[in-house]
């Protein structure tokens, strides 16, 4: 079993027992809403790849990661947090395109999986831009996929004839990572921050 499918796993058990509600509420899903986004992609990704013209697309791994984002953005606050998410995902997108290019071509050569540095870079970048959990999830998703198409772009315009895998063997990993962390960061993080932000605020209020 994968990184990826046992993160789904605890995600499931999490929800069920109703410990991500406050993160659910900001993302404008429900509890089963969430189960059943997440039982489509575990079991979406152990289906067999869908060739589109020189690409190979996984349903668990890209379909229906981004058919998630894409329904959490269309509920987005307002049009200024979806232009937000927008940009947020183009920035996480260069962000991984350019990480990717300073690894070596043989993944196998790294003492580490990459696939995992790209999934909790892409989160906490995502975060960082996003600044809402909202955002931040979005652009961690969309974000590592359109980073993939980049690649193929770039690959192509090369020349060279390599097919476009999007969300097939590790990167279902790395897109499930890369949602959750984002998630997480914004959670931790943000729930740090703004604790601080009214701690000050208290301060300033009691000297005042």
């Amino acid at each position: 079993m994968s990184i990826g499918q046992i993160i789904l796993i605890l995600v499931s058990v999490l929800v069920a027992a109703g410990v991500c509600q406050r993160a659910l509420d900001r993302l404008r899903l429900t509890d089963r809403q969430a189960l059943l986004f997440v039982a489509l992609i575990f079991i979406g990704g152990l289906l067999p790849d869908i060739s589109i013209g020189r690409a190979r697309v996984n349903v668990g791994g890209a379909l229906v990661p981004f058919g998630l984002a894409v329904y959490v953005w269309a509920r987005a606050g307002s049009a200024k947090e979806r232009l937000r998410a927008l940009a947020a995902t183009l920035v996480t997108a260069a962000a991984v395109y350019a990480i990717g290019r300073f690894f070596p071509n043989e993944p196998e050569t790294m003492p580490f999986d990459v696939n995992y540095l790209y999934g909790i870079a892409a989160g906490l970048i995502a975060y960082v831009f996003g600044r809402s959990r909202r955002s931040a999830f979005i652009a961690g998703v969309a974000g590592m996929l359109l980073a993939d198409v980049a690649q193929a772009v770039m690959l192509w315009t090369d020349g060279i004839d390599q097919t476009l895998r999007l969300g097939g063997a590790g990167m279902l990993d790395t897109i499930v990572i890369s949602g959750v962390s984002a998630v997480l960061f914004a959670e931790l993080l943000g729930e740090f921050i703004e604790r601080c932000v009214r701690g000050a605020k208290r301060k300033e209020g009691a000297r005042g």
